[in-house]
This record gives C-alpha cells, sequence and structure tokens, in this order.
C-alpha cells in the first residue's frame, strides 16, 4: 500500500450542470480530510475547485492551492486556504503540483482538467513518475472519454494494459482506495 500524504486534484472552475458536481466535490474534500490527506490544487475559490476546498477545509482539513500570478492578480485565490503558493504561470503551476501529490484525481471538469490529467497518466505510462491518477466519475461523466481510450487500444496506438493505468471509481472512498493499492502497469508503451 501506497502512503498518500496529499493527492493533486483537478477539475472545473465552474460548477458544471445540476447538483452531482458539486456534491461530488464536496464528497471528495470531505473524504481527504476524514483520511488526514492534504489536498493539492489550483487554488482558486470558482467553481468545483472552491467547492473542495471548501469541504477540506470545513472538515478540519489542510488545503494547498497553487495558483497563477494571472489569476492571483484577478482576486481569484481562495482566501481561506492552510496555505498557497503563486507560480509564474500555467507550466509552471502544472510541474508544482505534480511534484507536491502523491497521487492525482480528477473529478469533472473542462479541457484544463483533461490535460492536466492527461499529462500526469503520459508522465506515468513514461515512467517519469510513479503517482497514480484516477478519474471520479460522476454520473458517467468520463464515459465517454474511457471509450476514446478504448479506441486508442483497439486501434493500435496504445497498449490494453495501459488503460489500466487510470483508476476509475464512482466514489471518492473507493477511488482512494484503488490508489493507495495501486500497482505500476510495467508493460511497454511501444507496440511491435
Amino acid at each position: 500500500m501506497r502512503t498518500l500524504r496529499r493527492i493533486g486534484v483537478y477539475c472545473g472552475s465552474n460548477f458544471g450542470a445540476g447538483d452531482a458536481f458539486r456534491a461530488a466535490a464536496a464528497g471528495l474534500g470531505a473524504e481527504l480530510a476524514r483520511r488526514q490527506i492534504a489536498l493539492v490544487f489550483g487554488g482558486t475559490h470558482k467553481g468545483l475547485m472552491g467547492v473542495v476546498a471548501d469541504a477540506v477545509l470545513a472538515a478540519g482539513g489542510t488545503a494547498h492551492g497553487v495558483i497563477t500570478e494571472r489569476l492571483a492578480g484577478k482576486g481569484q485565490l481562495h482566501p481561506r486556504l492552510t496555505s498557497h503558493e503563486i507560480a509564474p504561470d500555467m507550466r509552471s503551476r502544472k510541474a508544482r503540483m505534480l511534484a507536491l501529490a502523491d497521487a492525482l484525481i480528477a473529478l469533472p471538469g473542462g479541457i484544463g482538467t483533461v490535460e492536466e490529467f492527461m499529462e500526469a497518466w503520459t508522465l506515468n505510462q513514461l515512467g517519469d513518475i510513479d503517482k497514480p491518477v484516477g478519474l471520479l466519475d460522476v454520473e458517467g461523466y468520463y464515459r465517454a472519454f474511457r471509450a476514446f481510450i478504448d479506441t486508442m487500444v483497439t486501434q493500435g496506438f496504445l497498449p490494453g494494459a495501459h488503460r489500466d493505468g487510470i483508476l476509475v471509481r464512482d466514489a471518492p472512498a473507493a477511488l482512494i482506495d484503488a490508489l493507495a493499492a495501486y500497482q505500476p502497469v510495467t508493460v511497454s508503451k511501444w507496440m511491435s
């Protein structure tokens, strides 16, 4: 079992449609705090990012934000974080979040969420890092994304074993448990 002291969370700076995404973000934040796992996230009070941070803090947990200078300058830094740092740009912010986290979770979100998640999955596949990645699949949000990954496999661009490099669960506790138990995929990324 891995020791997870800090989990990086990628998620939307919008709320999404309906209440399910907010509830999932709050549930994840509460579960992180219950397990005494610190949240590492994009540092804003906006959207699901604000919801997960608020839930961590309300439950007595630790929330560390890494925000860009531009967003901090626009007043988007969450005002009640345990700690924060300001990165010069998005590239630096992503690298810093990845360096701080022991594992990474993507809640529903937009292109930034998917891009950050894909970078972490890619670095794991290449063996540059050993930090498990997971999707909190709220109401099937990532179903089409997973189907696209299946297409990568069937069309010969991704070994099937690497699909298992992404852990997918629909409940925060189950996902954190899976991240803690994760064993890296050892199949080569290159196919003959």
